[in-house]
């Protein structure tokens, strides 16, 4: 049985999920949506996962597919990568039933829409418990954590590998899984994870500036200088994200690397952001998708779904007209994707896979995009319906992410455990001054 999102839930086309939405009620603490793995994260994984890691991904330290004898790679567009199945954590046979009981899963938080969720539990006469994470590092942590049973996690595709080589993560049967048809075909076989052999595409989002349209008079062709805009002192943010950061600061140069080792390029980087703290007294946030409708931030770096979910922030009364998204008009900026896994912990694992099924079906994922405001992969999500049932505004349309855009838009990906210290130092050299 699939949601309806328009059959009464309230988070369906029109005025009607407008106004559900408007009513979610108070500030939600908005969760970064990618958050590069430290040193914590070798850690995490353990001590035999982390040399198996770092010697996988030592190499030369040029971000580039280098391989080693634990069988991980850098993964990237033009270097796809099968990743390795582990004898004692087979897939799941076929034709089982789903058990009974308490489904687990593990998310960011406010990322399963409640009404497709109470679907769900409607349907398998089961309960989903969810336990939430800030950051995917914390959501590593709690996976691993010694006597934890997690059903379903939503891993971010740089750390597919990783956590894949540190055995926490279980092979899909796709038996179970007909609606994977559903989502774009660069999903359904992805280079981060080709066949799909442990994660499903489920969540998309660009990166960009996001801005009060009635304050902001001009929007330079390279929209990233509106970051350096003095002419609103004091009221610019950035997001809370090296990797989105630094990267940023990259693409407004034009280099479009944004996984470079490189030290002389991310140090470049490091001081380009280092400028805005005189300029314009930058600041770090991280409620982009509040700030910026109800005033308080004129201009802020965001995600596209922040963007989309701004329209239900403005004060009651107040046009959409008042928000500006841009994005670089050729397509060519920061993109990323979430997924869903089947954890190696999984004590319902055939219950886990109908989850993501469900998750997948075309009303359900809909659905839940119309609470999280975060768009879902699937064909039947597209810019000129999103626009008819209003989940978007004309003004904010270019936050709408179609396929192609994954074709030629730069995604930010793993890199090896001396890029991530690179990154990691240089971050940490600019929120110094900040």
């Amino acid at each position: 049985m699939a949601f309806h999102p328009r059959e009464g839930s309230g988070h369906g086309s029109g005025q009607a999920g407008r106004d559900v939405r408007r009513d979610r009620g108070g500030q939600r603490s908005r969760p970064a949506r990618r958050d590069v793995l430290r040193a914590g994260m070798y850690t995490a994984l353990g001590a035999t996962a982390a040399g198996s890691l770092l010697a996988a991904c030592g190499g030369n330290g040029s971000g580039s597919g280098s391989t080693a004898a634990a069988g991980l790679e850098l993964s990237r567009p033009d270097h796809p990568v099968r990743l390795p199945l582990h004898s004692d954590i087979p897939a799941i046979g076929n034709g089982l039933k789903p058990e009974t009981g308490t489904l687990k899963v593990l998310n960011y938080a406010e990322y399963n829409g409640p009404d497709v969720v109470k679907a769900f539990e409607k349907e398998y006469k089961v309960k989903v418990e969810i336990t939430t994470f800030v950051s995917m590092d914390e959501g590593v942590q709690k996976l691993r954590t010694p006597g934890a049973r997690f059903d379903v996690f939503y891993p971010t595709s740089d750390i597919i590998g990783k956590v894949t080589v540190g055995k926490l993560l279980q092979p899909l049967n796709k038996t179970y899984l007909p609606n994977i048809r559903n989502i774009w075909d660069q999903l359904q076989d992805p280079f981060y994870d080709q066949g799909a052999q442990y994660s499903v595409g489920h969540t998309l989002y660009q990166t960009g500036v996001l801005y009060r349209a009635d304050r902001v008079s001009t929007v330079p062709a390279n929209g990233y200088d509106l970051l350096w805009d003095v002419n609103h002192k004091g009221k610019i943010y950035l997001l809370d994200d090296d990797r989105e950061t630094l990267g940023m600061a990259m693409l407004r140069k034009g280099i479009i690397d944004v996984n470079t080792e490189d030290p002389a390029i991310v140090n470049a980087a490091q001081k380009d952001l280092e400028e805005l703290i005189g300029l314009v007294n930058i600041k770090i946030g991280a409620t982009q998708y509040s700030m910026v409708p109800e005033g308080s931030a004129t201009i802020h770096q965001a995600w596209s779904g922040d963007a989309i979910n701004a329209q239900y922030y403005l004060p009651e009364g107040t046009s959409t007209d008042v928000l500006g998204w841009w994005f670089p008009q050729d397509r060519k900026g920061a993109i990323g994707s979430d997924t869903i896994a089947v954890a190696a912990s999984a004590e319902h694992p055939v219950l886990a896979h109908h989850f993501i099924n469900f998750m997948l079906d075309n009303d359900n994922s809909i659905a839940d995009f119309a609470y999280t405001g975060y768009q879902t992969p699937i064909n039947a999500l597209n810019p000129d319906q999103m626009l008819a049932d209003e989940y978007v505004t004309e003004n904010l349309v270019g936050a709408v992410i179609r396929p192609e855009d994954f074709d030629i838009g730069y995604q930010l990906l793993q890199l090896s455990p001396q890029g991530e210290r690179l990154w990691d130092d240089a971050w940490a050299r600019f929120r110094a001054g900040a």
